[in-house]
């Protein structure tokens, strides 16, 4: 009787213990996240880490790609390194040294973190076609590659349409490159141009339309 009421002691102490450890874990598991996520700069610029794990940034050129200030950025990097989701690391441009930021690898929630941020859609549907529908007469949108997390895809999007003009494309992939925290790999073809690349089995079209992708916009016939 005695071993028994020693064994069932044991093995309460050990379920409190078990207890707090889970409860310190979920507390400070929520005060990362809280710091985490707080605003859009933040996911911005977490998206932007996590797409490029490899490569070191400067705070202007954060700046540039979230498409924010340098003020945000400083306060939001100083939290990140805080947590140690980044790092700083020297770097070498305009032939003065410096220093920028670099993903920590190391960070204690990094596989759910991106799991999270990268596996989810970054941009739904009908925020594409608002955002691109508006830039002349669009008659074909397809997503693929970051979009639909197929890494191997030629391009993230296709866009097929007349009276495009090329600069008010260029800034509106800029800005969604800016949401998503990845430069975006994408072809535009005029109407005309679209039908006679499939015509004459063009490969870049053929392997666009051949592989894993979505079409969120659709007003060609047979396509």
């Amino acid at each position: 009787m005695f071993a028994s009421i020693k064994k069932n002691n044991i093995s309460t102490k050990n379920r409190q213990a078990i207890a707090f450890i889970s409860k310190v874990i979920i507390m400070s598991l929520m005060e990362t996240l809280s710091k985490l996520f707080g605003s859009e700069n933040k996911v911005k610029i977490m998206r932007l880490f996590l797409f490029n794990p490899d490569l070191v940034f400067d705070i202007p050129d954060i700046a540039r790609r979230a498409k924010t200030t340098t003020a945000h950025v400083r306060k939001e990097m100083g939290t990140f390194e805080k947590i140690g989701l980044v790092k700083r690391r020297a770097m070498l441009k305009k032939k003065s040294h410096g220093h920028g930021f670099t993903l920590d690898p190391n960070f204690a929630y990094m596989t759910p973190l991106a799991n999270f941020l990268i596996n989810i859609e970054p941009l739904n549907p009908k925020e594409i076609i608002k955002k691109i529908g508006k830039l002349g007469s669009i008659k074909l949108i397809i997503i693929a590659g970051v979009f639909i997390q197929e890494p191997e895809s030629r391009v993230d999007m296709l866009i097929v349409g007349d009276n495009v003009k090329r600069v008010a494309l260029e800034n509106t992939i800029k800005t969604m490159e800016a949401e998503i925290g990845k430069e975006l790999k994408f072809a535009y073809f005029t109407t005309e141009d679209f039908k006679y690349r499939l015509s004459m089995f063009d490969k870049l079209t053929r392997d666009i339309l051949d592989y894993p992708h979505r079409k969120v916009l659709n007003r060609l016939p047979n396509i």
